[in-house]
């Protein structure tokens, strides 16, 4: 925040070449700087065409019909539609990598989700809340085992999409709901 001046939407419409410098020090686990900086060119490039993030998740003829793999994929093409370092894609998941895609899922569910106790944002409107899918990690994944909900160990998108299905069967309008209780079950290691 700091490196860009406490208004980060600011900075990256805003920026200069000459700002980027002090991001060639930032490191992150494997979060490097190249990758920071094509992060930044992609939300500037992004950000000119449309006011909300929420586009880059929007098909082309995209519909309410249109699935959460669908904009997942979507997503995943488009912010790579650039030219980009390899090293980069590692950061971005995606299901037709196979991915459980559980921060891109949390993300989608903070900014789309609604409910009264105000939990998420809720600010994304043109995305259903039934089409949300479960952020599967191995806490949840472990959880949801343990309850009959799931079979198998992996984590991947085929978990993830049968999972929220099960979980539809008991709210269909909102099945990521049960996020907070799987995951909170499971880091507690209560079952």
């Amino acid at each position: 925040m700091q490196w860009m001046d406490q208004s980060p939407h600011q900075f990256i419409l805003e920026h200069q070449a000459r700002d980027l410098k002090k991001m060639l020090a930032f490191k992150h686990r494997t979060f490097q700087a190249t990758d920071l900086l094509y992060f930044i060119h992609f939300l500037q490039h992004h950000y000119q065409g449309s006011n909300s993030l929420q586009t880059a998740f929007m098909p082309e003829n995209h519909s309410i019909k249109t699935t959460m793999e669908q904009r997942l994929n979507h997503f995943y093409n488009n912010f790579f539609s650039l030219e980009h370092p390899i090293r980069t894609r590692k950061h971005i998941a995606s299901p037709q990598r196979h991915s459980a895609c559980k921060r891109l899922n949390m993300f989608l569910r903070w900014m789309v989700r609604k409910d009264k106790t105000q939990v998420d944002f809720g600010i994304w409107e043109n995305i259903p809340m039934n089409s949300l899918i479960i952020p599967l990690d191995v806490h949840v994944s472990r959880v949801a085992r343990k309850l009959g909900l799931i079979e198998n160990e992996k984590a991947n998108w085929q978990q993830a999409l049968l999972l929220t299905e099960k979980l539809k069967v008991f709210e269909p309008e909102d099945p990521v709901k049960y996020d907070f209780a799987l995951f909170g079950l499971g880091i507690e290691e209560r079952i």
